[in-house]
Parts: structure tokens; sequence; C-alpha cells
């Protein structure tokens, strides 16, 4: 469990944290089309992303029962994605609309409604939490995503890096969700003076598990 302002998080290998006491599912930067949307500048990449993207949201939600789902912003890749889904993505995405109470908060990638169903907003104010796009230095209680959070480890003369979550108490900044999202070093500028280091708790995922690892092992790269 990720304990975090208070209230207490299941943070899963998929990068999507599961709040139990809410019931609800939290994801961030999930980028749905954004192979489309390179595709419509001339770069002629699989368009497979956000299907597969779809797939790893519906098995979290059914693994975790959520009642209620919430997107941390930067759901689409561009302002007018949603135009770009696939007859088979638009049912499968009209499914889990229809079946769980769905919040789209906006992201500097898609700042305005999409045509989708479910709620939109720019944030949202929960137990003491707020939940947003950008995350911001010191704001107690700020669950956000945008800067795609990763970790490089070292232990015994080997190095691993995996996407991860990574808080202070005061500010949790979620890992990307979506298939074809990359990953910054949280050691990285993005990074300076936005949490207070000592407190920093650092959560990476894992092929089937999180895990939990310490700063002192954290590198570059």
């Amino acid at each position: 469990m990720l304990r975090f302002a208070g209230q207490n998080f299941e943070p899963l290998p998929s990068g999507a944290l599961y709040w139990h006491a809410r019931q609800t599912l939290l994801v961030a930067d999930l980028h749905f089309e954004k192979m489309a949307s390179f595709a419509r500048r001339g770069q002629l990449l699989p368009p497979y992303d956000t299907g597969m993207t779809l797939s790893r949201l519906e098995a979290d939600l059914r693994r975790t029962g959520a009642k209620s789902l919430i997107s941390l912003g930067d759901t689409f890749h561009r302002a007018d994605a949603s135009s770009l889904l696939t007859l088979a993505d638009r049912i499968r995405l009209d499914a889990i609309v229809e079946n769980v109470e769905c919040t789209w908060l906006s992201g500097n990638h898609d700042p305005a409604p999409h045509t989708i169903g479910g709620h939109f907003s720019a944030e949202l104010e929960l137990d003491g939490l707020t939940l947003a796009h950008e995350p911001q230095k010191g704001k107690p209680g700020l669950v956000a995503g945008h800067l795609h959070p990763a970790a490089r480890i070292a232990m015994s003369g080997r190095t691993a890096r995996s996407a991860c979550f990574v808080h202070d108490n005061r500010v949790l900044i979620l890992p990307a969700y979506g298939s074809s999202t990359g990953a910054l070093n949280i050691l990285s500028p993005a990074f300076f003076g936005l949490l207070n280091w000592p407190s920093v708790e650092v959560t990476m995922l894992g092929r089937d598990r999180t895990y939990p690892v310490s700063t002192r092992r954290l590198v570059r790269g």
C-alpha cells in the first residue's frame, strides 16, 4: 500500500493507483491516439497504442472492481484526438463510460472537454486531496501526473529502470499510463525543487507487482 496525505492507495504495476476508500481508479497521461496524431503529421507508426491502453484499463477496472475512474489529464494526445478513435476503440471506451463514473481532468495536451461522455473538470477536490494534471511545489495533498516519472536504481553492480510513483507526502506524481508514453528520470532537472527530497518515497513498477525502493539506490539515466 502507498500512504499519502492520510489516505491509503494501492499502486498497480500498470501505473494506475487504486483508492480503496472511494473505490476509485486514478490514472494519468493515457495519451489516447498518440500514434494516430503522429500519422497525421506524416510519421507512419502502428496505430495500436489506444487499443493496448484500453486493454490495460479494462483489466484494472475488472481487477479492482472500481466504481469510478479519474483520469488526471492528457487523456488524449491532442485536443481533437477523440475524433480519431477507431469504431472498435470507441465502442470499448463508451462501455467504460457506461459502466463506471468517469471524470476527465484537463491536461496540457487536451485542455478542452472531449466528446466521450463522463464529467470534465480542470481539477478536483476530494477528501482533502487536490487532483490535477500538473504538479506544483509545496501544494499539500496534490495528486498529479504530467511528468511521466521513472526511476533508475543501481544494485549489486547492475542497474534497472522503470516508471514509478513518487511523492513526498505533499505532492504525489503518477507514472504515465499510456502504452506509447515515455518516462523521465526523477533525478532530471524537471523534478528539481518540486519535491522535498528527504521525505521522498519511490515505488517502481514491475512486471507483476510494484516495488518500494530506497532513494539511496537512485542513479541518473
